[in-house]
């Protein structure tokens, strides 16, 4: 048997691309970066509440977690306009919804209830593992969520071959999406918002894979 994940992460990499775009778009995504210092700073203060309302109640509160959601959406929003995937060139809205037009989305499935002793040690203690690979992937703790390392190089490889060919590699775009993928939902189980732990696996393409063994 298998069982739907309940972090799906889709994206659509855009055709046609602008083959120079991807130079600035560093200093296009400024504004967005100001406004997610703040939601972050938000973020964190809301799962700190989070953290005892589970404790005593096996409930994440849901207003705070539509919050932290959102926080998140955006987030991955900016990094697919930017250099987590530079996969398109549509300016993101700044927004906590989910925006299913936009060619980058994420959905986590609300919890009716979570555990009480997993939040205890889930966002610490279990998560160790997958924060060794995953700041591989991120370059953390110096770029911080896709702000470096392996992803952002794919990116960068991806769209300098964009530039002299006018197309982005099929296949570095599917690792790319893989890498992200395990990125948000580690991010999701660390900051207590699913008890699903993150399979240690790839899972490339654009689109979320229907059904996790």
């Amino acid at each position: 048997m298998s069982k739907s994940s309940p972090v799906r992460v889709d994206a659509v990499l855009d055709t046609p691309l602008s083959r120079w775009l991807w130079l600035v778009k560093w200093i296009l995504a400024i504004p967005h970066y100001l406004v997610l210092i703040l939601l972050w700073i938000a973020f964190l203060v809301v799962s700190v509440i989070a953290f005892f309302a589970i404790l005593f109640t096996e409930r994440y509160p849901k207003a705070l977690f539509d919050f932290n959601l959102g926080v998140l959406r955006w987030s991955w929003r900016v990094s697919y306009y930017a250099y987590g995937a530079l996969g398109t060139d549509r300016y993101p809205p700044f927004s906590l919804g989910a925006e299913p037009d936009y060619p980058a989305r994420l959905d986590i499935a609300y919890p009716e209830r979570l555990s009480r002793p997993l939040v205890l040690v889930k966002w610490w203690l279990l998560a160790i593992p997958h924060y060794l690979v995953i700041g591989f992937f991120t370059g953390a703790p110096r770029g911080g969520w896709w702000g470096g390392g392996l992803i952002t190089l794919l990116a960068l490889i991806a769209v300098v071959t964009l530039a002299f060919t006018e197309r982005y590699p099929r296949d570095l775009f599917d690792l790319v999406m893989g890498l992200n993928r395990w990125v948000l939902r580690v991010a999701a189980y660390a900051t207590l918002m699913t008890d699903a732990y993150p399979p240690f696996r790839l899972d490339m393409g654009g689109e979320e894979p229907p059904d996790t063994p």
